[in-house]
């Protein structure tokens, strides 16, 4: 940089700002012709207002301060850039709010004193995949921000916390990318590089910076993206940027020790490792060969997921048995999904264990270490043929995990050995057990419908848009006529809840069959019917989504399932009701 210190006063801001432009075309990777962006009205306004009043400042100085006008200089380039790439974000999301039965106006209506504190209450719930999905659809469709009690700031903050508990990287990278928002989401942007790291997915995480178009104002993220350039072997592009960081006061001798390593400045290794950040702690490990580093119970998660995906863990067969405490710490690395669930099975397979302990296993586990008890019952488990005893075997080994608070340790195994049997050839002790951690997949899908029962019969393909108006409502009159006819059918509350929908989209009954069921009265909280009332339209549905909370939809009682279709129909938010009814309502095989 020795050039800038022998260029004037009046200068050193024009070639600072083109310098900037430079960084700004590398980080974009498109190259710009400096000299004619904007170029009458960039010109004029930085030597008419700014260079100006800088020229009679200096005028009065009769020496310079290098640093201070460089200091003065990056205040310029902040506001320079803000009138060249001005761009008031007022709508920020991923999702059209048609394709959801929603509308822009979304939150207009919501008190943020009340959205805070229902995100609140929702960030205590673990929420079943039916909510998280509505959740979701809620957050990321592209509405205007609520103005109430709630500054855009902390509704995005909302937003960023949901999606980083939610841990949908894929989703995560759609919303940044989408939306070109790394500055309004800096926290978000850091989680999703981090984890990305982790997984040893460097060229992902990189490509991040590659697409965005503004300059990066956090200090970390500015670190990452120097090293992605470095990674992408545009390591003259990545020396500029971090020479210009360091003209405007930027310090890090790790970091620059790291870097300098890499730029081929220095063929000293520098071995010490920092566990500050994912980033610092890759940088140890890529630029020492002799790189060995031993995780404990305290040690970053990321950094033991970074181990696992760099293949730096302990190999599933080099494990020393008699190293309890060493396994011990393996399960708890399972259980924070940071080690693999087959590789700790496979250590527990090479435990031996003797013939008498199999036979009597029942107390044999007891009298044995959590490990050892863990891995006896497991190759129980392999050995058992007849279905229900393994189903019981299966059971003691999952309580096994609970108590040494090792849950997700038995997660993904214990959905593989359940998944192999069907419900009906189970006995009805283990029914509940197997529903409640047998894999999704194992959930009939295909739609049989039933014509004896009105809310399984074909008038559910209203809903899947296969019937238009005029069909469903002479359908749905000659099914009230045969009910009238047969004076054993009882409408249920679930035929209630499809008739309903159907009169809500403006399908007409006839009279004749209008005695035929009451209105039910619905146990709507009163909370909820106050916000579709103000038509709060966002708040109703987050209500809504804490009221489902842990449960899978079709695991709702009817009472709820009413008052939740309920609800929607009073919104008219017709495209999520019918996913709703078309998850809870058919038969299924």
């Amino acid at each position: 940089m020795k050039i800038l210190r022998l260029l004037n006063k009046k200068y050193f801001s024009i070639t600072t700002i083109f310098l900037f432009m430079i960084v700004n075309s590398f980080s974009e990777n498109q190259p710009v012709d400096i000299w004619n962006i904007d170029k009458n009205e960039t010109q004029e306004n930085l030597e008419n207002k700014e260079l100006k009043s800088d020229s009679e400042i200096n005028m009065k100085k009769n020496s310079i301060d290098v640093f201070n006008m460089q200091n003065d200089t990056k205040d310029l380039l902040i506001k320079v850039d803000k009138t060249l790439n001005s761009k008031e974000i007022k709508i920020l999301g991923l999702y059209d709010p048609e394709d959801y039965g929603l509308s822009m106006d979304m939150w207009s209506n919501s008190n943020g004193d009340q959205l805070k504190y229902l995100f609140s209450n929702l960030t205590k719930i673990n929420l079943s995949k039916d909510a998280a999905e509505l959740m979701n659809i809620v957050l990321l469709t592209n509405a205007y921000y609520p103005k109430k009690n709630i500054s855009e700031k902390n509704f995005l903050k909302i937003k960023s916390d949901w999606l980083m508990k939610h841990n949908d990287l894929e989703l995560i990278e759609e919303y940044l990318i989408k939306n070109n928002i790394i500055n309004l989401h800096p926290k978000l942007t850091k989680f999703l590089v981090d984890n990305l790291l982790s997984e040893s997915e460097l060229n992902k995480a990189c490509e991040i910076f590659s697409k965005n178009s503004e300059p990066i104002e956090s200090q970390y993220l500015s670190k990452f993206n120097i090293y992605c350039l470095v990674f992408n072997d545009k390591k003259e592009q990545a020396k500029l940027i971090l020479d210009l960081k360091k003209e405007l006061g930027f310090k890090n001798k790790y970091f620059e020790k790291k870097l300098d390593y890499l730029f081929g400045y220095t063929d000293v290794v520098d071995k010490s490792i920092s566990e500050k950040s994912i980033l610092e702690f890759h940088l140890a490990h890529i630029t020492n060969v002799d790189f060995s580093f031993e995780p404990n119970k305290n040690t970053n998660p990321l950094i033991w997921k970074y181990l696992a995906s760099s293949n730096l863990l302990y190999k599933k067969n080099e494990i020393d048995l008699s190293e309890l405490d060493k396994i011990k710490l393996i399960e708890y690395a399972t259980h924070n999904k940071n080690y693999s669930e087959n590789d700790l099975f496979e250590i527990y397979k090479r435990f031996q264990f003797s013939i008498n302990q199999f036979l009597n296993f029942n107390d044999a586990f007891k009298s044995l270490t959590g490990t050892e008890s863990r891995a006896l019952l497991y190759q129980r488990i392999l050995l058992e043929s007849e279905i229900n005893k393994k189903i019981e075997l299966i059971k003691i080994l999952k309580n096994l995990f609970i108590q040494d608070n090792l849950d997700n340790a038995f997660k993904d195994k214990l959905k593989e050995l359940l998944k192999v049997y069907d419900l009906n050839q189970l006995s009805s002790k283990h029914t509940s057990f197997y529903l409640k951690y047998v894999d999704d997949e194992k959930i009939p899908k295909k739609i049989k419908y039933n014509e004896d029962l009105i809310h399984q019969s074909k008038l559910l393909k209203y809903f899947d848009g296969e019937y238009d108006m005029s069909k469903t409502q002479k359908d749905l009159n000659n099914y009230l006529k045969k009910i009238k006819k047969n004076k054993k059918y009882v409408l249920s509350k679930k035929d209630i809840i499809l008739i309903e929908s159907l009169k809500s989209d403006g399908i007409k009954i006839d009279k004749k069959y209008n005695n035929l069921y009451e209105i039910l009265e619905s146990e709507m909280p009163t909370d909820i019917q106050v916000m579709i009332n103000n038509n709060e339209m966002a708040s109703t549905i987050l209500r809504l989504i804490e009221v489902i909370g842990q449960d899978r939809l079709e695991a709702l009682d009817e009472d709820t399932l009413f008052f939740i279709i309920s609800a929607l129909n009073q919104l008219d938010i017709d495209t999520l009701r019918n996913k709703i009814l078309l998850k809870v309502l058919p038969l299924k095989v």
